[in-house]
């Protein structure tokens, strides 16, 4: 795992709730920088996650419950403005009266040509957070792709942006040869063997793609690319008990964001956060990634614990702490456990 000197995780990645207003032109201030990869889930009712990036442009929407190409949405996000983002008045973005979360991500502005990969990639990317934005065109072969992280992902979600196709998942940790497998962010799907990177792990500089369904000669794609920072990030595995003494998972700091994905079997992606649930327990607050379901869960049921080093899973149940299941997992930082302002217990 690569060393940084974070110190202030929100200042890469951070979580904004907003209520919306149903009004064109709103401006959701208080992220605290000018996100680069922006998420948006309305919390209160169903509808689509509206995934943009600063390479792709505003109003340029995928989502990660879907196959659907990029398309765009001129009344659902506008701007990516220098403290948060500016809305339309889209019901998946700013429906009167209902809740939303945003995750965001900083990385490097609009995109730079990267040379790395045997064919060009334009790439935006943040080495010191150890994110990248990457878009290239598709050969229809086998091909490798510049990253610009200067050091080797741990976790690459990937989308052909052409066509309707599945989003790919590579982890680091995903079964004993990750290369050789893929998980999919819209599906409940256990993880596969495909050749979707080529049976080739990635490199400091590089990813790899095989030939597969969605690798179509001239097809616009996107990946979003990680590297593990300590105390900033972590990309890990961990094995279910089935226990309400569940898994402890140590990541090295308090969580701000902490997605789950079984993937030795079948089950949803779940995702929670600090912002929604600022205190502990953390009870009937998790949002699906491959679903368009409101927040679920219900009061009475805790989930987990966010404590100053990892998470304490809480919940017996399957989807994220089923006995003898195996378990991914991707969380990012509210407070590193040392430095000069250590993490300390909700």
């Amino acid at each position: 795992m690569a060393y940084t000197n974070i110190k202030k995780p929100s200042e890469y990645f951070n979580t904004k709730l907003y209520t919306g207003n149903g009004t064109s032109g709103t401006d959701i201030t208080g992220v605290g920088f000018q996100p680069d990869w922006l998420w948006i889930k309305e919390r209160s009712s169903t509808s689509s996650h509206f995934i943009y990036d600063s390479i792709r442009g505003v109003n340029v929407k995928l989502s990660s419950n879907t196959t659907d190409a990029d398309s765009t949405v001129s009344d659902s996000m506008t701007s990516f403005n220098s403290d948060g983002f500016t809305v339309g008045n889209n019901g998946a973005t700013n429906e009167n009266s209902q809740t939303y979360a945003s995750w965001n991500w900083l990385a490097n502005g609009a995109g730079v040509a990267n040379t790395d990969g045997s064919i060009s990639s334009t790439v935006s990317a943040n080495t010191t957070s150890g994110f990248s934005i990457v878009t290239w065109t598709s050969t229809g072969s086998a091909h490798t792709v510049g990253h610009g992280l200067n050091s080797t992902p741990a976790m690459i979600i990937m989308k052909g942006r052409h066509e309707a196709n599945s989003w790919m998942v590579y982890h680091h940790k995903n079964t004993s040869a990750p290369e050789t497998d893929y998980l999919e962010l819209n599906s409940t799907a256990a993880t596969a063997d495909y050749t979707v990177w080529n049976d080739t792990a990635p490199t400091s500089s590089v990813f790899s793609l095989g030939t597969w369904s969605g690798n179509d000669a001239g097809g616009t794609m996107v990946a979003y690319c990680f590297a593990e920072k300590q105390g900033y990030s972590k990309f890990g595995s961990y094995l279910g008990n089935g226990n309400a003494d569940g898994t402890f998972i140590y990541t090295g700091f308090k969580p701000a964001f902490f997605v789950v994905k079984p993937y030795s079997t079948t089950g949803n992606w779940y995702c929670w956060d600090s912002k929604r649930s600022p205190i502990n327990e953390i009870d009937g607050k998790y949002l699906e990634l491959d679903a368009s379901g409101a927040e679920a869960g219900t009061s009475s049921v805790v989930d987990l614990d966010f404590l100053s080093n990892g998470v304490k899973l809480r919940n017996t149940g399957g989807g994220f702490n089923g006995s003898g299941v195996s378990f991914i997992y991707m969380a990012f930082a509210e407070q590193p456990l040392v430095g000069d302002n250590p993490a300390t217990a909700r």
